[in-house]
């Protein structure tokens, strides 16, 4: 969250320079001071949601300010997470795609959920001959709809009745929308549009949960649900600090009900922290750490970052053909 709040400081400044408001005020300040906040260690969450209180309560002029700041905020938060090009390093998440989501097709699909905005697993699994089911039908017209994830993808040679299903398949579930969905004023749909400059995105603010309850983000918040109250299911989790509600109430329950449910929190935070200490900033993370510490053994806390643990995923299916065939087609055009 620290550089999506140094994004939006950088976006203001910039602005101060080139577009100056009356009197040479400064917008971080304003901001601020329009969102009744003050100091330097500022949760964007709350200052982005006191922002948008302000834009419906205040006196028209303070209002629209409001209104106008807290849009460019959204504006700088969504430019520092559209920032994939072509040649960007994502060797990490293609090493963890197939150490994890590589696997046999007797065997169910890996469920990744995300609350980040970007492409980062898209990308890594196109370059890694991945397919990615991600809720939207195949197709340059890629409409928003839930029962594509009961789908799956059949290899079938010609002229032979059998059909295998393929290896390189895994699911993702944004629980907090994409930089490139959409959504229609004119019919509600939720559509793929990749550049779109008005994407459907949760940001940072209190009203996330509400529109956690609505479509599309219902559907993956309810097989998140699902899936954590499934027998002998493994949950890992990097990268999230159980800061959102409604994500880590339902990890936590499934903590509670499922003894079949292992679970690995990856952060480097956690190193040398107890549940005590833990408890005076966030109670998910005191409550499954003290559970560790009173001996629970499905779960593992690991006190590392995410690039730090992939090579100690063992890699157990090998490799195969298309892989093999992406990869030397890969290195060619790097080559050529």
């Amino acid at each position: 969250m620290q550089d999506l709040n140094a994004a939006v400081r950088l976006r203001f400044k910039e602005l101060d320079n080139s577009a100056p408001l009356k009197g040479n005020v400064k917008r971080w300040e304003r901001f601020l001071s329009l969102a009744n906040l003050s100091g330097e260690d500022i949760d964007l969450e709350q200052l982005l949601s006191r922002a948008k209180i302000a834009s419906e309560i205040l006196t028209s002029d303070d209002a629209k300010l409001a209104e106008e700041l807290l849009q460019e905020a959204e504006s700088a938060i969504r430019s520092k997470v559209d920032f994939l090009k072509d040649d960007t390093d994502l060797s990490v998440h293609e090493a963890f795609l197939r150490r994890v989501a590589r696997r046999s097709p007797r065997r169910s699909r890996i469920k990744l959920f995300t609350t980040n905005y970007d492409l980062c697993f898209e990308m890594a699994a196109r370059r890694s001959g991945f397919i990615v089911v991600d809720g939207f039908a195949f197709g340059s017209n890629a409409i928003f709809d839930p029962i594509q994830f009961s789908y799956d993808v059949v290899r079938r040679s010609s002229g032979d009745e059998k059909s295998d299903f393929i290896e390189n398949l895994f699911h993702i579930h944004k629980l907090h929308g994409s930089i490139d969905w959409e959504l229609s004023k004119k019919d509600g749909r939720i559509s793929k549009v990749p550049g779109t400059t008005s994407p459907l995105l949760i940001y940072p603010v209190s009203t996330k949960y509400e529109m956690a309850l609505s479509q599309p983000y219902i559907e993956m918040m309810g097989s998140l649900q699902a899936s954590v109250r499934l027998n002998n299911t493994t949950l890992i989790v990097v990268g999230f600090g159980f800061n959102d509600k409604h994500i880590a109430e339902p990890i936590l329950a499934a903590i509670r009900a499922n003894l079949s449910l292992n679970l690995m929190i990856i952060d480097p935070s956690l190193a040398g922290t107890r549940s005590e200490a833990l408890r005076r900033t966030n109670s998910y993370l005191a409550t499954i750490s003290e559970l560790v510490e009173k001996g629970d053994g499905r779960i593992t806390l690991v006190a590392a970052k995410f690039e730090e643990v992939i090579p100690f995923i063992p890699d157990i299916i090998a490799e195969t053909e298309l892989e093999r065939h992406s990869e030397r087609l890969r290195q060619i055009g790097q080559n050529g």
